[in-house]
């Protein structure tokens, strides 16, 4: 190989480790924004855990007035009941039934709203913690206790989703329960 056919083939390779190199820059700094816009995503989900205020207070509100719902339609059946046979014996006694079992029932869905307020929460700490740990390759036990996490919290999720089917299952098998016991008693079951 000639002086020349040398020199031109390193200039080649120059020039396209050069246009390697630009190449490698580019993904780098793509990487890196990539990498600052998860970071700042899984950090936001450790600073707002869980649903927002307004969000707790729609649910709230949307399975109270579900329950009072279905309460209301039981009362307005044993009501025209009464009416259609003329006879009000055991009324009384059924909407004080009623009555009752509605304000144990929502005793109980507020109870199961709080519950799965603090799963949400809890599992969105979680995310954000195992988000970090994966970007930086970190453990995340040793970055739970960085950032003032109890360790304890750090399996509660494991454990909590072996107890409990999720908030909607909950709320459906226990309207599912009331409306069972408050229909049984209005017709005698």
């Amino acid at each position: 190989m000639g002086r020349g056919a040398q020199a031109q083939t390193r200039e080649m390779i120059d020039q396209q480790l050069a246009q390697q190199n630009a190449f490698n820059q580019r993904m780098y700094s793509s990487g890196e924004s990539l990498g600052s816009s998860a970071a700042s995503g899984y950090q936001n989900l450790l600073a707002n855990p869980g649903y927002t205020g307004a969000e707790k207070s729609a649910i709230t509100n949307l399975s109270q007035s579900a329950l009072s719902s279905a309460f209301n339609a039981l009362a307005q059946n044993a009501s025209n009941r009464a009416t259609r046979t003329r006879n009000s014996a055991g009324y009384g006694e059924l909407i004080d039934s009623l009555a009752r079992t509605q304000g144990q029932d929502q005793a109980n869905l507020a109870q199961q709203n709080q519950i799965a307020f603090g799963n949400a929460a809890r599992s969105d700490t979680l995310s954000g913690l195992a988000g970090l740990s994966g970007l930086y390759g970190t453990d995340m036990s040793l970055l739970g206790r960085a950032l003032g996490i109890p360790t304890a919290l750090l399996d509660a999720r494991a454990r909590a989703s072996q107890g409990s089917n999720g908030f909607f299952s909950s709320l459906g098998s226990g309207l599912g329960r009331s409306l069972g016991s408050a229909v049984g008693g209005m017709f005698g079951g």
